[in-house]
């Protein structure tokens, strides 16, 4: 059977005017078809199983059976790529939507024309992306980490190396397998830039806080940097270090491709911190973060990048290797572990 010359979508939502609203979007681009809509999960997931869309458009509060219910239940049926298209008031639950399965979380659009290019880009990406079918987890759930407390003394102590990490698409679960896994007396800041959508970085910082055991923090302007603390920039702001060891937060500009930018971090990074850096970059769309990492190269410091079989997205990642950036291509349950010996000096 010949493959329909277009996307197909399921929208869901238990507003009718969002639908309208968003169907009216979609339908004005020449390769996106909406061909079903449900007003709530349990509709979604009858819809996914009949008619078996390439992207699903899902909102998370919802009568009869919720976002996240539905997501578990459609990844445990017939796994298919899921867009949350949420209020930003929603941040948290779109977090759990994600480490349910979904791949990625989008604010619900205005009449902005680019917020309607946002939401028509991330449908067509996430329409090539292969999603695996979960099997069911028997028992208990994955256990949840508690940050160790620190005392005022070991927050304050000296640190020789610093880690910066670039993600976009499918980097929050991402995320969320690494940063567990970093030791808990992990001596080197952490500076995360993800791309992400306004209104969300809270909630994600929120998620992942509680599966690291190294506290996590939205970074703010003028801060030092501390040994053990993971810090992630604001998307209304790009974040860059200092050479006194201090976060500076660049305000965006409209035009402004990647929010934040991952480069800036990375460059800023390899300027101030040379054969002592540590650039990850990890899956996501487009080319950010590519030069950032080659800059760490060329200053001395060590660059890992996530390889393309555990990456949603193998697009920044792989254009950073293509550009001779990288030192190391490792899968995801890899790199922990050398993360861990890079700051350690361990071979």
């Amino acid at each position: 059977m010949n493959k329909p010359p277009f996307i197909r979508v399921l929208l869901v939502d238990d507003s009718s005017m969002v639908r309208s609203l968003l169907s009216e979007m979609l339908h004005a681009s020449p390769d996106i078809r909406v061909i079903g809509e449900a007003a709530n999960g349990e509709e979604a997931v009858r819809l996914a199983e009949q008619l078996k869309p390439d992207v699903i458009c899902m909102d998370l509060d919802m009568p009869v059976m919720n976002g996240i219910e539905a997501i578990d239940a459609i990844m445990h049926q017939k796994a298919i790529p899921i867009l949350v298209v949420s209020a930003e008031a929603d941040a948290k639950k779109a977090y759990q939507a994600l480490a349910t399965g979904a791949l990625d979380i989008i604010s619900k659009p205005g009449l902005d024309h680019a917020e309607t290019t946002n939401l028509l880009n991330k449908i067509r990406l996430l329409a090539g992306v292969s999603v695996i079918t979960r099997l069911r987890r028997s028992g208990a759930a994955l256990p949840v980490h508690v940050p160790a407390s620190r005392s005022p003394a070991a927050l304050q102590r000296n640190y020789r190396h610093l880690v910066a990490i670039a993600c976009s698409t499918g980097g929050p679960q991402a995320l969320a397998g690494l940063l567990p896994r970093l030791s808990r007396d992990f001596p080197a800041p952490v500076l995360i830039s993800q791309h992400i959508s306004d209104g969300f970085v809270e909630g994600m910082v929120q998620w992942l806080g509680t599966l690291s055991a190294l506290p996590v923090k939205v970074a703010e302007q003028d801060e030092p940097l501390r040994a053990g603390q993971i810090y992630v920039s604001p998307s209304e702001s790009h974040m860059t270090i200092t050479d006194s060891d201090r976060i500076h937060l660049i305000g965006r500009q409209d035009s402004d491709i990647y929010r934040p930018c991952c480069n800036l971090l990375l460059e800023s990074v390899a300027a101030t911190h040379g054969p002592d850096s540590i650039g990850l970059i990890m899956t996501g769309m487009g080319r950010d973060g590519a030069n950032g990492m080659l800059a760490i190269r060329n200053s001395g410091g060590r660059t890992l990048a996530q390889d393309e079989a555990s990456s949603v997205i193998f697009g920044m990642n792989h254009e950073a290797i293509q550009l001779g950036a990288i030192e190391h291509v490792l899968a995801l349950d890899a790199i922990p572990a050398r993360l861990n010996q890079l700051v350690t000096g361990a071979p």
